[in-house]
């Protein structure tokens, strides 16, 4: 049936029949479209007559309306069941309006060039719009498809070829350089890892040496202590079977054997245990200097020896003001102004550039600051040993000293 859609379709609006009303010349006509051409022709009029004189838009006979209105016209029932027929089959090959619900695009709108439907020329955005049937409008437009190819195969794109040439060629560039940079990251990376691994590995092996060498400074004094509690224990329980002898001679026997194992057992000596500490701390040192290292200078950073020393004291107040001046004495001792001067002679150094090789200028000034840095840092460690061992050592002499004056 949509090969009869034009039959359909009403000549005012170009829409498919809403409500069809036959006029007397025989043709039909939307009930709305009528009312609106009726409208537009009382417009001119000063009274309205018993019967309003209408010009039929297709044969353009004068036709006379009832005062009643569009209302009196006969209804197209015909042409009504055909529409609703039609309206209820599946028109999914029809092209048709996506403003207006169902309706064909039969109409050629020569302003915009393009389809439209019946509404979009009464109500829509079309309205007041030359149009043409589809049969000109194709005829036409396939005239003028040379024209477009001629517009397809101009120099512009030419350029337009050109243009995705070139930008390929600059994305292959790009990505070329991206490729690059990601070996040269890769690459970095790895051997920095390499390298924190291996100072890794290195502080973890120090760590379990200096844990090895207090297993062997610890272990023997509590095997000891453990053999001396075991015989105490071991007494204890001899003397309580002691206890049950009822012979005298037997008991005084055993009380004399058992008053000398406990003399000879407390006469042991004890170990003499000091307090000790584990210097460097290892976590003290990835904070103060590891952190504060260059990543290219990592490498460079020595791994301490780690030691078991005696605990640092604080100088006692009773050590009196020859104790506090010698701590102050030593606490003066800035590393920071040793840096200074080293930092000072290499400036020095520097300024005859001109009498050295460019190899060995090039290289100085990296090996110079490798080598302050190592430097600053043994330096600091036995510059705080130093200290520490003094303030030990004037404790004892106070204490000392003391001792003799008490006595």
């Amino acid at each position: 049936m949509h090969h009869f859609e034009e039959e359909l379709t009403c000549s005012i609006c170009y829409s498919i029949f809403e409500d069809p009303r036959v006029l007397p010349c025989s043709h039909t006509f939307c009930r709305n479209c009528l009312e609106g051409v009726i409208q537009l022709s009382s417009n001119f009029s000063i009274w309205r007559p018993l019967r309003v004189p209408l010009k039929c838009p297709n044969c353009r006979t004068v036709v006379e309306i009832p005062a009643t209105g569009t209302e009196s016209l006969p209804i197209n029932f015909a042409l009504k069941a055909i529409i609703e027929k039609y309206q209820q089959e599946d028109h999914s090959d029809v092209a048709t309006c996506s403003e207006h619900y169902r309706q064909p695009l039969n109409v050629y709108c020569l302003l915009d060039r393009k389809l439209v439907c019946g509404h979009c020329l009464t109500i829509g955005k079309h309205n007041g719009h030359p149009i043409g049937d589809l049969q000109s409008a194709y005829l036409k437009e396939k005239e003028t498809s040379g024209k477009l190819l001629e517009q397809l195969t101009d120099k512009h794109w030419t350029d337009v070829c050109l243009l995705i040439e070139k930008l390929n060629e600059q994305k292959s560039q790009c990505e070329s350089v991206v490729q690059d940079d990601k070996k040269v990251v890769l690459q970095y990376f790895k051997k920095l890892s390499d390298t924190l691994e291996r100072k890794k590995q290195a502080l973890l092996t120090a760590l379990d040496e200096i844990n090895t060498r207090i297993s062997e400074e610890y272990e023997p004094q509590i095997e000891k202590l453990k053999k001396i509690r075991e015989e105490q224990l071991e007494l204890m329980s001899l003397n309580t079977s002691i206890q049950k002898e009822e012979s005298p001679l037997i008991f005084l026997e055993k009380v004399d054997d058992m008053h000398q194992r406990i003399k000879a057992l407390k006469q042991k000596q004890l170990p003499d245990v000091k307090p000790v500490e584990i210097y460097p701390r290892i976590g003290h040192l990835l904070k103060d200097v590891w952190s504060k290292t260059e990543i290219s200078q990592i490498n460079k950073v020595l791994i301490p020896k780690i030691k078991l020393i005696p605990k640092r004291k604080l100088c006692s107040q009773s050590s009196g003001k020859g104790g506090k001046e010698s701590t102050e004495l030593l606490q003066a001792v800035n590393p920071a102004a040793v840096l200074l001067l080293l930092t000072v002679a290499a400036v020095a150094l520097l300024s005859f550039h001109e009498l050295l090789p460019s190899a060995v200028i090039e290289a100085t000034p990296a090996y110079i600051s490798e080598s302050l840095l190592l430097f600053y840092e043994d330096f600091h460690t036995q510059l705080q040993n130093l200290a520490d061992v003094l303030c030990h050592t004037f404790n004892l002499l106070t204490e000392f000293l003391g001792r003799i004056v008490s006595l």
